[in-house]
């Protein structure tokens, strides 16, 4: 009997035995695959942040940009809630004549020389602008028969009287422009050059006045080629120093008016049909006058004579 129960007692406590290693043997394992695992994919996590970011970041970077893009659009708003501005299809445009405004701009140059220079170019536009109309009445004399306002001869004769006005005029405004160069040595803006600068002043009348005694186109070709090499020779001398700085510009935009308003005088004179009478150079005009001149004295000595006899008689 005691026999029976020890050995049960045995066969029990080996069963018990068995089914804990069993049970300890089922867990160990799984609780090591676990922490296995779990550390494997810690350390992935930990050891690769920066690639799993670099991988997921641009993706989520573009899908969101392309859901703004896209609400955007469908609204017509941009990212602040306010009205999408449409591109200026002009600016360039604009920034180029802001350029050449400013490139062009006369703000330095002082008001009085300002308003004096551009009075003095209104004789050269008023001779220019009356050349090319007395031209265009001539030539509708000569194809109609009859003028607009004025006769073919009386138009020849104001054309005749408006060329040496302004070759005149233009021989005064040269000499006076190489006077600006004697006044700038006199008072030493920008030290004393001696000879170079008087020599300048003196080129200046010495070719202006003796276009007069030229033919109208050649003396306007000739004063148009003078007064570009003072200009540039005047844009020189701003650059050194030695005249205002402003001066190079200041004399850029009167020059193209003079040079404008002679071109202007020489297309005028081009297009004056062949059927006009011939051009009288100066000589013969200063001859025409001191004839008529003589004439005059010669008809007020025979009304004097004549007179006289009457008195005594």
């Amino acid at each position: 009997m005691l026999y029976r129960m020890s050995a049960a007692r045995a066969a029990f406590r080996a069963a018990s035995s068995s089914n804990a290693s069993a049970a300890v043997r089922s867990a160990v394992p799984r609780s090591v695959f676990r922490a296995q695992l779990t550390s494997a994919a810690r350390q992935r996590l930990t050891s690769t942040p920066n690639l799993a970011l670099a991988v997921r970041k641009p993706v989520t970077t573009a899908l969101v940009r392309y859901a703004s893009t896209a609400t955007d659009k469908a609204t017509g708003s941009s990212a602040a809630g306010l009205p999408e501005e449409e591109p200026d299809m002009l600016a360039g445009v604009k920034n180029d004549a802001k350029v050449i405004k400013d490139t062009f701009t006369l703000k330095e140059v002082p008001k009085e020389a300002l308003y004096f220079g551009l009075a003095g170019v209104i004789p050269y536009l008023a001779t220019s602008l009356n050349t090319c109309y007395l031209a265009w009445e001539i030539n509708n004399n000569v194809v109609n028969g009859s003028g607009f306002l004025l006769s073919g001869e009386t138009a020849s004769f104001l054309l005749h009287l408006t060329e040496p006005i302004q070759i005149g005029y233009g021989a005064v405004i040269l000499s006076f422009l190489g006077a600006i160069h004697w006044g700038l040595e006199w008072a030493g803006y920008g030290g004393t050059h001696g000879f170079r600068r008087y020599a300048t002043g003196v080129i200046a009348p010495a070719v202006a006045w003796p276009t007069l005694l030229l033919p109208v186109e050649h003396a306007l070709i000739t004063q148009f080629l003078a007064f570009t090499f003072l200009y540039y020779n005047d844009a020189r001398a701003a650059g050194r120093g030695l005249a205002p700085h402003w001066y190079g510009m200041y004399r850029f935009v009167l020059t193209f008016v003079v040079g404008a308003s002679i071109v202007a005088t020489l297309i005028g004179r081009e297009h004056i049909s062949q059927h006009d009478t011939e051009e009288h150079t100066l000589k013969e005009k200063i001859q025409a006058l001191l004839f008529l001149r003589k004439k005059e004295i010669e008809e007020a000595k025979k009304r004097a004579q004549e007179e006289k006899e009457a008195f005594e008689e």
